[in-house]
Formats: C-alpha cells, sequence, structure tokens
C-alpha cells in the first residue's frame, strides 16, 4: 500500500475511513479481502478503536461487509446484481426527476448550474474522482427535490451498494462529458416543468450510464462473476 498521510488530531476514524476508501477504490484492498483490524492500525499507526469505528462508517457506505463468525470483508457485486440495481435506480430516478419540476425554486437552480459548470471543469482537467464526487450531488439534489424520503433512502442504497463498479471505471474523459451532457438536458426538463420528459430523460441517463460502464468493463478485461 502507499505511505498514509499525516494524521489529523481530530476526527481520526473519518481519516481512516477516507484513507480505507481509497486503497479500496485503488484496488490495493480488493473485492472479497478480509480487513484485519489489528493490521490495519499498525498500518495507520493509531490503536484499533479509530480502525474499527472506520470500518462501521465503511459498513455504512455499503464498501464492506460483515460476516458472522468470519469477519469483515471487502464488498464483492456480481455483474448480475450491477445491472438489477440499475434498473432500479432508473425507476427511482426517473420518479424523483418528475416530482422535482414541482419543488425546484432559484436556490436549486444556482446549485444545479454550479455542479453543472464543476463537472464541465472536472472533465476539462480530466478528473474522473472530482467529476464522481460532483456526479453524486447532482442526483442527490435531483432526489432531494423528489420531497419523498422513502425515494431518497432507497436510491441511496442502490448508489452505496454500486460504489465499488462505479469508482472503479467512472474514468472515460469522453463518458463523463456525455454523462454531464445529459445532466443538461434534464436539468432543463426540469426548469421548464415537463413532468414526462424529466422522468424519461432521468431513466435514459441512468440506463445509458450502464451502458458506458459495460463498455468499460468489457474493455478492460474479463467481467467478474454473474
Amino acid at each position: 500500500m502507499n505511505a498514509v498521510p499525516e494524521k489529523p488530531e481530530q476526527g481520526l476514524p473519518v481519516f481512516v475511513a477516507d484513507q480505507l476508501k481509497q486503497w479500496i477504490f485503488s484496488g490495493e484492498l480488493k473485492p472479497g479481502e478480509r480487513l484485519n483490524e489489528a493490521a490495519l492500525a499498525l498500518r495507520m499507526g493509531t490503536s484499533r478503536g479509530p480502525v474499527r469505528e472506520a470500518i462501521r462508517m465503511l459498513t455504512g457506505l455499503g464498501l464492506v461487509k460483515a460476516v458472522i463468525n468470519r469477519g469483515v470483508f471487502v464488498r464483492q457485486l456480481s455483474v448480475r446484481e450491477m445491472l438489477e440495481l440499475y434498473d432500479l435506480r432508473a425507476l427511482v430516478f426517473g420518479f424523483a426527476a418528475e416530482r422535482a419540476t414541482e419543488h425546484i425554486a432559484e436556490s436549486h437552480k444556482a446549485r444545479f448550474e454550479e455542479l453543472l459548470d464543476g463537472m464541465d471543469r472536472a472533465c476539462e482537467a480530466e478528473n474522473p474522482n472530482l467529476y464522481y464526487e460532483l456526479n453524486l450531488q447532482f442526483h442527490a439534489l435531483v432526489l432531494q427535490l423528489s420531497n419523498n424520503q422513502r425515494a431518497q433512502a432507497a436510491y441511496d442504497d442502490y448508489v452505496k451498494e454500486m460504489h465499488l463498479f462505479r469508482r472503479e471505471y467512472f474514468n472515460a474523459p469522453g463518458n463523463m462529458r456525455q454523462s454531464n451532457a445529459e445532466h443538461r438536458t434534464l436539468y432543463e426538463a426540469i426548469v421548464k416543468g415537463s413532468k414526462a420528459k424529466a422522468k424519461s430523460t432521468a431513466e435514459r441517463h441512468v440506463l445509458k450510464g450502464r451502458e458506458r460502464l459495460l463498455s468499460n468493463m468489457g474493455s478492460s478485461g474479463p467481467l467478474v462473476r454473474f
């Protein structure tokens, strides 16, 4: 693993969680690999307490999974599971976009435009990590405007389960640009109050994202198991 940056005096569990996330996303901690608290604490130069709390955070994000009597492992998600999650995401995101047309205010418009511009800059800089984070915020704002907490919770669960797939393959500049063009089309439909277009555009955006991910996975080697 790469060297650990200097630890902060406060927020140590969050720092440890961020480091573990980086190692998971980079592949240094591989899907199915067991997380050893003692070894990670030694690596981080901390006690086991912050590592244990960090692992709880990653469990909440869906990045690791606890198995009774065996330990905690980096989450493995099959392609079949991923495809099913994309179908569910498309349905919920379409619903949220349709509802968002009823609740968008000027402050939301400003935030949407800020996110869209930020993603354009991330495309120009070929910075997939920044784009990915802003993309999550864009989708979260659409879900917020659905004014439906159950839809938000369900969508958040789907996204958490898919982080491992999406972070690894969300790195092609052309894909990012196409993705943000779809974001702009969706935003325009929401602003205009076009419910049908917002719904169909949102669903299509998620399913196009699935196509881009599968294309990247196919070009980088064999797909994981079904």
